[in-house]
């Protein structure tokens, strides 16, 4: 190989790196909510939609099937394809009570560190397996941290995925985290049209930091209800429907 030739390989690592990392920009909840709000969940003014991360976990997401089902409310979660594998009954206990289920990937490891390839058969893995516990073939897919890279996108594509992030969270997963506190974050800047990322199991998370997600569930429901919004699962939400603020 010619010395000259080095810097333009080097370019062009440099190109390719770029592209695949480019997505992670819509990481930043007010640019995203701005400029993309196709992925971060607009939807219909009238109506939020209810989201958890992380599951299934048969520690923690029958005390939030309880609450949900006391409440009358339906909500998305995103599984992760090895804790699916792992409850398999409990997966199908979610999709029985009307929940809709969803794509976290299969490991919750970051995207931006893996290359096109691995990324799809990530999600094809995951896919395929939430699909046949579920008995329902998945439409969304959200990443692991939110971070989305070129080849997710791709990936998503391929296996007829929407990749779908959020507008509200209730940073749910430190130790620090109390059902007050989740509440304050989320309702900071929830508006009628959001989508809220709450985590209704603890593997990626501190030791019960579930626990404040759930202790916070109640009072977000009744404020969505002293606002007018209905809250339900993003099949309901109207995402790209034609609503104001929807991207095509």
């Amino acid at each position: 190989m010619k010395p000259r030739a080095l810097p333009l390989l080097g370019a062009a690592a440099a190109a390719v790196t770029a592209v695949h990392a480019a997505p992670v920009l819509s990481t930043f909840g007010p640019l995203r909510n701005r400029l993309l709000p196709r992925l971060a969940g607009t939807g219909r003014p009238d109506h939020v939609a209810l989201t958890f991360d992380d599951g299934p976990d048969p520690f923690s997401t029958p005390a939030f099937l309880a609450l949900l089902q006391e409440r009358g409310v339906h909500a998305t979660f995103f599984l992760l394809g090895e804790m699916a594998v792992r409850s398999p009954g409990l997966v199908r206990e979610i999709a029985d009570a009307g929940h809709e289920i969803a794509v976290h990937g299969w490991a919750h490891r970051p995207l931006l560190l893996r290359g096109p390839r691995a990324t799809h058969q990530d999600l094809r893995r995951a896919r395929d397996a939430v699909a046949e516990l579920s008995g329902t073939a998945p439409r969304w897919f959200r990443p692991p941290y939110g971070v989305m890279s070129a080849g997710a996108h791709l990936a998503a594509r391929r296996l007829g995925l929407t990749p779908v992030l959020w507008t509200s969270w209730g940073e749910d997963w430190t130790s620090r985290a109390t059902p007050e506190s989740v509440h304050r974050t989320v309702t900071a800047d929830l508006y009628g049209g959001g989508t809220v990322l709450l985590h209704d199991s603890d593997c990626t998370s501190a030791p019960a930091a579930w626990r404040s997600a759930l202790g916070a569930l109640p009072g977000l429901l009744d404020h969505c209800s002293a606002e007018g919004w209905q809250v339900g699962p993003l099949r309901d939400h109207g995402i790209g429907a034609g609503h104001p603020g929807a991207a095509a």
